[in-house]
């Protein structure tokens, strides 16, 4: 865990509510899966996203506007600097993944699971991708998947793009020797009752502090309470009670 200035160097608007912003800044030391607290001026508690690329100088971030904060965050043009907390929680195991990972993606979740790609690709392993998202309009980092090489999959739910249903589909749809996953409560649910293989999810949650000492985010496992903050975002198959 690092605390620093970043300076926000581009911010795309990959689809209606969701953009792409990228900093230049002190991004080494990222693990695939961890997530970063943003402080967004005129506001005084940090909100956290996970990091959606990173390498020695910068970092990016996928942001869903939900609320006034994240609307100020995206609303920010080039040249604005902000205070960012790096290495956050902990992040994915890339040496359980095996020779055919499989990566499944939901909506805004899509976002964190392409520097995993991008670090599974680079150690040799055959990746496939799903996406899923609720129609073509909303789909977004396709071709980013792509570019490193993996094999991509969209699912819609409207079918307008891609494969029609839900992307927990791709666990009866690919052979795979691990499994990778973010997105939504209900669809991890599904995956980790349904998958064929090792799985780890990455969870999405409220925080308030993101460092475990406010409780805000416990979720229930088998272990007892864990914290998405301390003890996740990255969680195990079998290890959560949902």
């Amino acid at each position: 865990m690092k605390k620093g200035k970043f300076t926000l160097v581009e911010n795309t608007a990959l689809v209606p509510g969701m953009h792409r912003l990228t900093f230049s800044g002190d991004g080494s030391g990222i693990v695939p899966g961890q997530f970063a607290e943003v402080a967004v001026p005129g506001y005084f508690l940090r909100r956290p996203f996970s990091v959606a690329g990173f390498d020695g100088g910068s970092l990016t971030l996928a942001v869903r506007v939900r609320g006034e904060g994240t609307a100020a965050l995206a609303a920010l043009a080039p040249g604005a600097e902000l205070d960012i907390v790096t290495g956050l929680g902990n992040g994915f195991d890339l040496s359980a993944a095996g020779e055919r990972p499989l990566l499944i993606g939901g909506g805004s979740g899509v976002g964190v699971l392409w520097p995993l790609c991008r670090a599974l690709a680079a150690d040799g392993a055959s990746v496939t991708a799903a996406l899923g998202f609720n129609s073509g309009t909303e789909s977004f980092y396709v071709s980013d998947f792509a570019a490193l090489g993996a094999r991509t999959e969209v699912y819609t739910a409207d079918g307008s793009r891609g494969r029609r249903g839900l992307v927990t589909a791709a666990l009866g749809d690919f052979e795979y020797s691990s499994v990778y996953a973010c997105g939504a409560a209900p669809m991890l649910q599904i995956i980790d009752r349904e998958a064929g293989a090792k799985a780890q999810f990455s969870l999405e949650a409220r925080m308030g502090c993101g460092f475990g000492a406010c409780m805000g985010c416990t979720v229930e496992t088998v272990n007892g309470p864990r914290r998405v903050c301390k003890d996740g975002p990255v969680f195990r198959g079998g290890e959560l009670i949902w």
